[in-house]
């Protein structure tokens, strides 16, 4: 669908009236809210969901754990909930530890588990996720990594998540364009930060030098990637956005040889090993689901995101500004 969504390929004209039907259906969804015809769960802290309104990953993920150790360092004591995409397991809602199965809770759960040190909780409802998590921790306040069109939860602040390079694609929603509501959706967020430049008025998320680890071993000290330039590696990405891992690599110098794979992939024994010598290296989401198979070639890639001084001093305002908690109603 990318030669349509973010190229000039004709036949989006042609999925212009499902497009519509897409529109009526989450329009009247979303009224329904509006109009109270639906419950809202309100919850005694604050939400701050980050989320996008395009299919397709964006850096929500790196920027929540950057989030939970941003509140820390204020003094709040975040928990993280998300839906467990891909999780297999068989009730809800489910807490995560790092060393949780990916299988069973989904690999970005595990990830957000490991990178944050915060407690996590995934289900389908995030608003079961929110109330178990409070249930059984000490959190303060919640952070959703992902969740802007799940209406149900109540939320006190909305981070969106623009993809710097693909922006919004050719501005339609879905299916004959990537997006899940109209852009006009932006202007109702609290904070826009995209991952790269993309206009002038909306803050930046930069990269930090990413790191490089083995995956048998995780505990060793990382190096970073540029130590690698000019070597030719296979790159594995099983994300929303393969390419944007493997233009990563490349801008570091690295000369790529890209395995892309559907987002949320379940990796299988010896699906990753190929007929030379040459390192693996795979982003951490897929090293989550991968480790339990893999060899001295395979290595994550470790990337974290700093946004820029204008988002953090307009998030420290908003934050400020939070009450104690939804009211209910």
């Amino acid at each position: 669908m990318n030669s349509i969504w973010y190229g000039n390929n004709l036949l989006r004209y042609l999925l212009l009236p499902l497009s519509v039907i897409f529109w009526l259906v989450s329009g009247f969804r979303r009224l329904l809210f509006v109009l109270r015809l639906r419950k809202i769960h309100r919850f005694p802290v604050p939400v701050i969901v980050v989320g996008n309104i395009t299919v397709g990953g964006t850096g929500k993920t790196p920027l929540v754990v950057w989030l939970s150790k941003h509140l820390q360092s204020l003094g709040y004591r975040p928990g993280i909930v998300a839906r467990g995409y891909g999780g297999k397991a068989s009730h809800w809602p489910q807490q995560v530890r790092a060393d949780s199965d990916p299988v069973m809770v989904g690999d970005e759960a595990v990830l957000l588990a490991r990178l944050s040190g915060c407690p996590v909780c995934v289900a389908p409802k995030r608003a079961d996720a929110v109330q178990e998590l409070l249930k059984y921790t000490q959190c303060n306040i919640v952070l959703s990594d992902d969740g802007l069109q799940h209406y149900a939860m109540g939320r006190d602040m909305e981070i969106v998540v623009i993809d710097g390079q693909r922006g919004l694609g050719n501005g339609y929603l879905l299916p004959a364009g990537p997006l899940r509501e109209l852009p006009g959706r932006l202007r109702r967020a609290d904070l826009l930060i995209s991952n790269g430049p993309w206009q002038e008025d909306v803050p930046v998320m930069n990269i930090e030098e990413p790191q490089l680890l083995p995956l048998l071993d995780l505990s060793t000290q990382p190096h970073p990637l540029s130590q690698a330039a000019d070597e030719t590696v296979h790159a594995v990405a099983g994300t929303g956005n393969p390419q944007r891992f493997f233009a990563m690599l490349e801008r570091h110098g690295l000369k790529v040889i890209p395995h892309a794979f559907p987002d949320h992939h379940g990796y299988s024994r010896g699906e990753l090993q190929f007929d030379d010598d040459l390192p693996v290296l795979m982003t951490e989401k897929d090293a989550v689901k991968y480790a339990r198979f893999a060899g001295n070639k395979h290595w994550l890639v470790r990337i974290g995101v700093v946004p820029d001084d204008k988002f953090v001093t307009k998030l420290d305002e908003l934050l400020q500004g939070l009450k104690h908690g939804q009211e209910v109603t």
